[in-house]
């Protein structure tokens, strides 16, 4: 890989809410075209890595810098973030009554590419990225989110991420809630974005890796990475848990 590969970089990264450590040295590096996928237990730290990258305000970093396409990031907004191609799809995707998708859809796009869009060209991409994702065209006129099904809204967020094409996608437990035939839809839209992007996906079960051959799957246990491996790893967390990782390792005479 050379040095333009390099999507994203995150080093000796140490973060605290209200001064209680949260991430304490996460080391991480995602380059265009790769696949990455964090495990843990609930409360490792995987949403906070995913909220920090993306700049939310709430967290502190008290060490430690993050690099988006070779350039320190730690003062930018999330706004700037966006626009510089940075994406985020939500755990629980926000209701926004009164607002129609069509509409937050197209501001959205204007919105992060900053410049105005063609309609028949818009028009064309936005179809054939809901027909990637089987989703009707009535869905356009309803209310963001509002009266939608879980499956629904993850849909929505990965139209949203086709739509704005980023460069590095962030998904946090964007498989979270989903039946059978939505998990496939959803992993169908990551699978259509990886190749020109860096991938981080926070998922708590394997299921969605049957769909989404991820590159590394990292465990992460008390704010920092402990194990990195192949898809075979997620294998053995569904199979044997997190407890493993944890016991002392023996030490060769």
């Amino acid at each position: 890989m050379s040095v333009t590969d390099e999507v994203l970089r995150v080093e000796n990264l140490h973060v605290s809410v209200d001064d209680t450590p949260i991430l304490n040295g996460m080391n991480l590096t995602i380059n265009r075209g790769e696949i990455h996928v964090v495990m843990g237990r609930n409360g490792a730290g995987k949403s906070t890595l995913a909220s920090v990258v993306m700049g939310h305000p709430d967290y502190e970093i008290t060490s430690g810098s993050i690099f988006y396409m070779g350039t320190n990031i730690d003062e930018m907004t999330v706004f700037e973030r966006a626009r510089a191609g940075m994406f985020l799809s939500f755990q629980y995707p926000a209701v926004i009554p009164g607002v129609q998708v069509g509409t937050f859809l197209k501001k959205s796009v204007q919105s992060v590419h900053d410049e105005p869009l063609k309609g028949r060209a818009f028009r064309k991409e936005l179809n054939a990225a809901m027909a990637t994702l089987e989703m009707q065209k009535s869905v356009l006129s309803r209310y963001v989110n509002d009266g939608f099904s879980g499956g629904e809204k993850k849909r929505l967020e990965i139209l949203q991420m086709l739509l704005l094409k980023p460069t590095l996608a962030l998904l946090d437990e964007t498989d979270s809630g989903l039946d059978i035939d939505a998990l496939r839809i959803v992993a169908k839209g990551i699978n259509s974005v990886a190749p020109q992007a860096g991938c981080l996906i926070i998922t708590h079960y394997q299921r969605l890796l049957d769909h989404v051959q991820p590159h590394y799957v990292h465990v992460m246990i008390d704010g920092t990475i402990v194990r990195t491996g192949g898809p075979e790893l997620a294998l053995k967390l569904e199979e044997q848990g997190y407890d493993w990782l944890e016991e002392p390792q023996e030490v060769e005479a």
